[in-house]
């Protein structure tokens, strides 16, 4: 529940600490005093936009602050803890707004995001505005309403999650097949060219050899000339081949080597390249001995070489690169194909998805019935008490899968109202006036509140338009509610105030040339001058006062 509201310099604020206790308070006081800026102030610390003109005025910033016991709150315990934000038995929520609109918040004393403060307000308190009966008018509206007063929040979020999973699914396969319909020309290319390159089937490396091979096919002739002038020069020749001339020059020296022995090297070398000369000549037989004309291995290496050429000219890559071109684009063709088996089962998977979101929704369509039912006989009733004896009140649920699918569930609701006997029920927008929208507008609210669960329930003048025994009739239905919830209400009615636990009377005095707001809460004695002042007016009389002390009594 709320413990108390600091408010700094917001608005005609300038310095305002209130404290809030258990059951119904009231907060009354004259037109234009403000009854509404301390609502206005808690707003802010739950999350509402912020603007610069909130600040009061020659102010650098306004700041408010609202305390809550969370004892008995074990969800907001928790939302804490998952955010690492103090848990204790006390939730502080502060805001800051400076005179240039820059706002920050904070949650026990931790920096947050405004979005933040909206999250945890929401399991904090629930704020009804006077205009929340134009909402009223709106479908979705009455969706919501129906669904506070079942209290099935749990399958809500259900259908919720079946919705997303099932919705991105089908955006997953919105976007392969509208893909897959971009890539049919680049998949029916890239088959043709893995195709292509599959058959030409070139691998790392192969193309340098192949320049290789072609080159020495192509110079056979010219090796083999070459091979038989260099063996008849080393060795085959009749006269001055190099190995007889070599012989020739070491038995002349060999002959002079007892003479000189510095010879006995160079001898030694001249042994040695005989014996390479030999070596060579045996090496180099062997090679012309390979050396076959081959025409059509010429051919073949000659047309290969050609293909690989053109293929690297159609791409314009090197035609060394080939092979990696060819393994990206089997690559591509592998994740294009990988995208249509995806498509494929996908089909299934969205069938599923489907099914377990009607199987939620139809659940959540049961509960709305049931729920539909019991908010019906309440509201008929409540009407009777608010002075339209002869009200009817239907809420039709229109279940379609196939126009009203969303996350929401697949059904539509409409409130469907007659205020007189006899009347046919029609939408509730055609049929109520504003005196009676209102007043229907109150028994809703008051109604789904009692579900809500939420400790704190704030009503900020939604009695307009109502008078007399039915002013009564709100106080008691308020009191009810006060009895279990704690209930702040801002109220124009002696009827309504005088049925609250306690009494806020809020004041506007103006000291030199500024104008201040304070808020005051209320002895009995008090309260009874202040339900006088608010029966006769500015003067207060003897009647007025017995008519206070009767209201309060009673």
């Amino acid at each position: 529940m709320l413990i108390q509201l600091c408010v700094r310099n917001f608005a005609i604020v300038d310095d305002l600490t209130v404290d809030f206790q258990p059951g119904m308070s009231a907060i009354t006081g004259e037109t234009g005093a403000g009854k509404s800026i301390a609502l206005d102030a808690l707003s802010l610390c739950l999350g509402a936009r912020s603007e610069a003109g909130f600040v009061r005025a020659g102010a650098d910033k306004a700041e408010i602050s609202a305390s809550f016991n969370i004892h008995t709150l074990p969800i907001v315990k928790q939302w804490l803890e998952a955010r690492e934000l103090d848990a204790d038995d006390e939730c502080l929520l502060r805001r800051t707004i400076t005179a240039e609109g820059r706002s920050k918040a904070y949650i026990n004393g931790a920096p947050v995001p405004v979005a933040l403060l909206k999250e945890v307000g929401s399991h904090l308190v629930s704020l009804h505005g006077q205009h929340d009966h134009h909402q009223l008018m709106k479908q979705e509206h009455q969706l919501v309403l129906l669904d506070q007063y079942a209290s099935h929040s749990h399958l809500i979020s259900n259908v919720g999650e079946h919705w997303r999973t099932w919705q991105q699914l089908l955006k997953e396969q919105r976007a392969l097949q509208q893909a897959a319909e971009q890539q049919l020309a680049r998949r029916q290319l890239i088959e043709y060219q893995v195709n292509e390159l599959n058959e030409f089937a070139l691998m790392v490396g192969d193309y340098e050899q192949l320049e290789i091979e072609h080159k020495r096919l192509a110079n056979t002739s010219a090796l083999q000339d070459d091979s038989a002038f260099a063996l008849n020069s080393l060795f085959d020749g009749e006269h001055n081949n190099a190995y007889s001339l070599l012989e020739g020059v070491v038995a002349r020296l060999r002959a002079h080597q007892d003479i000189d022995s510095r010879l006995l090297p160079i001898l030694t070398l001249l042994d040695e390249a005989s014996v390479q000369i030999e070596e060579a000549v045996r090496e180099l037989r062997h090679y012309q001995d390979g050396l076959d004309s081959d025409p059509a291995a010429l051919a073949e290496a000659d047309e290969r070489l050609a293909m690989a050429l053109q293929l690297a000219r159609k791409h314009k890559i090197a035609p060394q690169q080939l092979p990696t071109l060819h393994q990206e684009l089997v690559a591509e063709l592998d994740s294009l194909s990988a995208s249509s088996e995806r498509l494929e089962q996908l089909d299934s998977e969205i069938n599923v998805a489907y099914n377990n979101y009607q199987a939620a929704a139809e659940k959540l369509s049961a509960s709305r019935v049931k729920a539909a039912k019991s908010l019906d006989q309440k509201i008929i009733e409540t009407m009777k008490q608010l002075n339209m004896p002869g009200g009817l009140f239907i809420t039709r649920i229109n279940t379609d899968a196939e126009h009203y699918s969303s996350r929401a569930g697949i059904d539509q609701v409409v409130f469907e109202v007659s205020v007189n006997a006899g009347q046919k029920p029609q939408a509730l927008q055609k049929v109520a006036s504003g005196g009676e929208l209102s007043r229907i507008s109150l028994a809703i609210q008051v109604l789904t509140a009692e579900q809500d669960g939420l400790p704190t329930l704030v009503f900020d003048e939604v009695d307009v338009g109502v008078s007399g025994p039915t002013a009564a009739t709100v106080g008691r239905l308020m009191r009810r509610l006060g009895e279990s919830n704690q209930v702040i209400c801002v109220t124009h009615l002696p009827q309504v105030a005088a049925r609250a636990h306690h009494q806020i009377q809020v004041s506007k005095n103006t000291k030199k040339g500024a104008t201040y707001t304070s808020m005051e809460t209320l002895t009995e004695e008090q309260r009874v001058n202040e339900l006088a002042r608010l029966l006769g007016g500015d003067t207060i009389t003897a009647n007025t006062l017995a008519n206070a002390q009767e209201l309060l009594a009673g």
